[in-house]
């Protein structure tokens, strides 16, 4: 496989992987794989009741705490949709989400050059 069609390939994967841990998928979503870290950015995955409530500081905690545990709770799923697409082992894993665009990013560090491993 080509490195687009990895980074298609996790998009796919973590789509799902949204749908099925976390109630609803993205609108949009992009994966970046530079070096052994890989990146999603996921665009559009707030409900509109998270959209109303991020209208306030207590909402806008309320909502992050509420989908970083929601995240933690299915990390495993996470890395296994993952290791599902590619053959790596994963690091660490990191998540942030943004009230403000309605936007979400994951970075995922893994244990090789996917880069390099393409290439070869």
């Amino acid at each position: 496989m080509t490195k687009g069609q990895i980074e298609s390939k996790i998009s796919e994967a973590i789509s799902k992987f949204e749908i099925e841990q976390m109630g609803r998928g993205p609108e949009k979503i992009r994966t970046i794989i530079i070096q052994d870290v890989i990146f999603i950015r996921l665009k559009g995955f707030l409900s509109p009741s998270e959209k109303n409530l991020a209208q306030n500081r207590e909402g806008v905690e309320l909502i992050k705490k509420v989908r970083t545990a929601l995240f933690e709770n299915a990390r495993m799923n996470l890395e296994g949709a993952i290791k599902s697409v590619i053959d790596v082992n994963v690091i660490s894993t990191y998540s942030d989400v943004s009230t403000k665009t309605g936007e979400k990013i994951i970075a995922v560090v893994v244990d090789k050059n996917v880069e390099e491993s393409i290439n070869e």
